[in-house]
Formats: structure tokens, C-alpha cells, sequence
């Protein structure tokens, strides 16, 4: 990754909608969720959002019925439009 970091931000992105979603589907609700947080909040456009394995983990650590009711992820928006996000 030769691009240089352009937004580097520290955020809490809170799963609880995920609890909305019927118990086998909220872990997927909740990946969902993250996605559509950093879209919104590094203002990119959802195919420029890339979510580490390290997050994509940790809300599947209890299985697809208990997601976790928060993470904290560090995204990063470089010069060509790409966030990636891990966890903080």
C-alpha cells in the first residue's frame, strides 16, 4: 500500500440493531452493520470499504446468535478513495 493515510479515526460502532434481526441472522446483521457505519462515516462507497479478518473474528467469537453489543475499529481512508478498517 503505497498511498498515503488521508483520515485516520478511532470509532465505537454500536451492534445493538443486530439484536432486531431474527437470533441465526445477527451475526450477519451486525457484519452488516459495520459495513454501513464506515460507509456512512468515512463518506466511501461500500465496495471501497474493507473490513479486516481481525473484526470479521471477533463478532463471530460467540457464534451467529450473540453478537457483541459494540467494537471499537480503527479505519483508515487513503488517497484513492480505499478504507480499511481493524480493530482499535
Amino acid at each position: 500500500m503505497a498511498d498515503d493515510i488521508v483520515k485516520e479515526q478511532v470509532y465505537t460502532i454500536p451492534l445493538r440493531d443486530a439484536k432486531l434481526a431474527p437470533k441465526w441472522k445477527r451475526t450477519t446483521r451486525a457484519m452488516t452493520l459495520v459495513k454501513k457505519y464506515l460507509v456512512r462515516h468515512m463518506r466511501a462507497s461500500p465496495n471501497q470499504v474493507k473490513i479486516d479478518s481481525s473484526i470479521n473474528e471477533l463478532v463471530w467469537n460467540r457464534g451467529a446468535e450473540k453478537p457483541p453489543s459494540s467494537i471499537r475499529v480503527r479505519a483508515a481512508m487513503f488517497e484513492d478513495g480505499e478504507v480499511q478498517a481493524e480493530l482499535a
